[in-house]
């Protein structure tokens, strides 16, 4: 081939990439032709709370109770009760989520919840679904079995994905104590009260034989009978069968040792917020949630499990559960159902993440140090080897680098805050532009860095909310004034009227970034290798190779408000370079070494041609 052949050929494989229609010699595919065969890498996920998206069934907004907002959890003006979205309004935006670049769904917990908890004054509703008393069936205010399996078939569809939020380590605040009963319940421990001595060690004698729950056979834990050891747990009359399945109703299947501290033996012991902390040690507890958790897999033919508060559970039930899951979902025909798991450790430290895949074999967790490295380099002052920091422990990971690459990413969700939120608050004189610029590339180092990039519903519309309910805003209109006052990134629109704009310019540029990923297997799938992070803002760079073909992406972030221009190494191989995001030179200016230009608070997307 002539040298103005291979550059015409160069040209043409380039216009293939920026159209979305890449198909090249040596290259896998940008999608698996069925969406089954995908990998968890090759996904990008949309993350949403139904009852926060979209209402378009009024009848079921109060669950089907009868009463005041006390009663139905229903009130729209109120950011901790129920606002109406159900499944058939995630349904009907399936073509707006999917024009994102979305290709799989993860829906928050969608299971009947408690409608209200908490004492007198200090009420709020189970909209967020984390408050679970029936594990078997949808809650009423989100619709009917019937139609989450017809979100599901329509997902399947499209070629998409749905991934659920699923939770174990609680149930909702249904069991009282009779020591405390209107009152917080502090931890009490199992030194200070074994489970052999009703009240302490000085106390009577109970659950004669039973040999500590490291012991975890049938036949110790049929000793343990009596719940009485640390309080004396009882259900309210009219509770007393509200659980479902029939078995979760009974004490003797939780710990009963007060609210958890979050610190040491608390944070596996406790009750998490006062909820009901399930005794995931015995045998029949992690009997009875792999049988709950496998008939969705088999009702449905979902593709994977979110699951949350993952380090309030001991690792033993992990070891039993996934692979379960994984058995139970492949009988399914589902080869690559994603299980990844919520270690919220907001200091987004990776011996802590890490350990969860190695200790507790899940196959990933939540990448929690990627969002606290793009927090601390772009709504932040810290160099870009904060992000480098973050890549070195990579190694970590059973399976290291291969593992990482399953990992969701994220740079929001709903209970830490927007990512926006964290901009304003660490630059407080920042122009508009300025805070939009910040936004769009921390999602532009999400969709280009390893992992699964994960978007929570409204980032794309510039929604700004901080942490818990405050970045729980409605996508359609709202009518909670804080969430109506609040200043959107890149509009003048506020969460007042609908928001699904795709002419937003936070939504065009995501689906941009979601075009590029699927254009270049490198994005997904490629090897990491550090080029540049320095002690302050400023360049960041990563070559993505793709395994396939050796191709080298380069991506050069830079988080300063100054321009750079330098010089960066790249394989010694390659004479040409096109530019996929941004402005790219033609050629290294020597071997090996290739001159970034990169505006501020911008990133360029380079990719290597002609080899030498």
């Amino acid at each position: 081939m002539t040298p103005f052949s291979r550059r015409l050929a160069l040209l043409a494989t380039t216009m293939m990439i920026a159209a979305g229609t890449l198909s090249l010699v040596g290259f896998p595919p940008a999608r698996a032709a069925d969406y089954r065969d995908r990998l968890a890498e090759d996904e990008v996920v949309y993350f949403l709370l139904p009852d926060r998206f979209d209402n378009a069934d009024t009848a079921n907004d109060t669950g089907g109770l009868g009463g005041d907002r006390s009663v139905t959890g229903y009130d729209p003006t109120d950011s901790g009760y129920y606002h109406g979205g159900d499944l058939k309004g995630l349904i009907r935006r399936l073509d707006y989520i999917q024009g994102l670049g979305a290709t799989a769904l993860w829906v928050g917990p969608v299971f009947k919840n408690k409608a209200v908890q908490g004492a007198p004054g200090h009420q709020s509703a189970g909209y967020h679904g984390y408050w679970i008393t029936d594990f078997t069936h949808v809650d009423p205010h989100l619709g009917t079995d019937d139609d989450f399996k017809a979100l599901v078939d329509a997902a399947h569809a499209r070629g998409m994905k749905v991934y659920l939020d699923i939770v174990i380590n609680h149930t909702a605040d249904v069991i009282q104590y009779k020591e405390c009963v209107g009152k917080p319940c502090p931890y009490r421990s199992k030194a200070d009260y074994p489970y052999t001595r009703k009240g302490g060690p000085a106390g009577p004698a109970i659950n004669a034989g039973f040999q500590g729950d490291d012991v975890r056979t049938e036949e110790n834990f049929a000793r343990l009978t009596d719940p009485a050891y640390a309080y004396t747990p009882f259900v309210p009359e009219a509770e007393r069968h509200v659980k479902a399945p029939e078995w979760l109703n009974d004490p003797r299947y939780y710990h009963n040792r007060g609210k958890s501290t979050f610190k040491g033996e608390s944070s596996l012991y406790g009750d998490f917020g006062g909820l009901d902390d399930v005794m995931t040690e015995h045998p029949a507890v992690v009997r009875g949630f792999i049988d709950i958790y496998g008939a969705w897999i088999d009702r449905y033919g979902i593709d994977g499990y979110r699951i949350d508060t993952t380090r309030h559970v001991n690792p033993e039930f992990w070891q039993a559960f996934v692979p379960a899951m994984l058995e139970r979902a492949k009988a399914k025909g589902i080869a690559h159902f994603h299980v990844f798991g919520e270690v919220a450790d907001t200091d987004g430290r990776v011996a802590i993440l890490a350990r969860h895949t190695r200790v507790d074999k899940l196959p990933a967790v939540l990448d929690f140090a990627f969002r606290r490295a793009v927090v601390d380099t772009v709504a932040g002052t810290k160099g870009t080897d904060r992000l480098a920091l973050m890549l070195d422990g990579d190694a970590l990971y059973e399976g290291g680098e291969d593992a990482a690459r399953q990992l969701p990413t994220f740079v929001s969700n709903h209970d830490h805050g927007r990512f926006a939120y964290f901009a304003r608050k660490a630059f407080p004189h920042a122009g508009e532009d300025e805070i939009l610029k910040r936004v769009i590339l921390a999602n532009a180092l999400m969709f280009t860095q390893r992992g699964v990039p994960v978007v929570y519903s409204g980032d794309e519309q510039g929604f700004s909310g901080g942490e818990d309910r405050a970045g729980r805003e409605d996508m359609f209109g709202s009518r909670v004034a804080a969430y109506n006052a609040e200043r959107l990134v890149g509009t003048t629109a506020t969460t007042a009227a609908p928001s699904f704009n795709p002419d937003h310019p936070l939504y065009k540029a995501l689906a941009e970034m979601a075009r590029l990923r699927e254009a270049e297997p490198a994005l997904r799938h490629g090897r990491s290798v550090l080029r540049y992070a320095g002690e302050k803002p400023g360049l960041f760079a990563v070559s993505r190779i793709d395994p396939a073909s050796g191709r080298e992406v380069l991506v050069a972030v830079n988080t300063g408000t100054q321009p750079v221009n330098a010089q960066v190494e790249v394989g010694s191989q390659w004479t040409t370079f096109t530019a996929l995001h941004g402005s790219c030179g033609p050629a290294p200016t020597a071997p090996g070494s290739y001159a970034v230009r990169v505006a501020p608070l911008d990133y360029v997307v380079c990719a290597s041609g002609e080899a030498s």
